[in-house]
């Protein structure tokens, strides 16, 4: 099995594709704009606990979640300013954004590929991270499943694109020296017509 591990000091592109594989963009937003925006989202933003079928019984979902639509939802400030400089960077037209609030490294997120039916082909996928850094891992679906580690560090985007969802699963696994929480704003583009979906990221 191939597997690296990729640290946060310059641009990395671990997959290449057509549509722009997946790359790593550190210092993206500097560090006091990045402790802002995470004060804001960690003590303002919509949070919710959800729940999850599981071999047959509902289970928490392993940290907090909340959702915007861009441009419709009425968005903390910061996020409001940070989702425009991500588009800006990128060239992409992200109309919702997806939060996950990682309390502390018992907070995870299972192996899986974003669901594409609702997501506009072609258009990329964008995590900024924020607070504590939290060890992304990317594994191809297919032997003899290529496998990447990387650490995301505030201030970050891990970009990925449509199509790498269809040969790599990505997670954030439990990480118990991690006592800091974390949060990630999933960027991303629907679907024009999924209009009654909108509201799943």
């Amino acid at each position: 099995m191939h597997q690296a591990s990729l640290f946060a000091a310059q641009p990395q592109q671990p997959i290449l594709d057509a549509e722009g594989g997946v790359r790593y963009l550190p210092g993206v937003f500097a560090p006091d704009t990045c402790a802002r925006l995470f004060a804001e989202l960690r003590d303002h933003a919509a949070w919710n606990s959800e729940q999850r079928l599981m071999y047959e019984r509902l289970v928490e979902v392993p940290r907090r979640v909340a959702r915007y639509r861009i441009g419709r939802d009425e968005l903390p400030p910061l996020l409001d300013a940070a989702a425009a400089r991500v588009r800006e960077v990128l060239g992409a037209p992200f109309d919702s954004v997806g939060l996950n609030l990682y309390r502390d490294g018992r907070d995870s997120v299972a192996p899986h590929n974003d669901k594409l039916h609702d997501l506009a082909p072609g258009q990329p996928i964008a995590v900024l991270s924020l607070g504590a850094s939290r060890r992304m891992t990317i594994r191809a679906k297919r032997a003899p499943h290529a496998t990447w580690h990387i650490e995301l560090e505030a201030g970050s985007l891990l970009v990925m694109s449509h199509a790498s969802q269809y040969r790599y699963d990505h997670g954030i696994p439990k990480d118990p020296g991690v006592v800091d929480a974390r949060i990630s704003a999933a960027f991303r583009v629907r679907r024009e017509a999924d209009d009654a979906m909108a509201q799943r990221l």
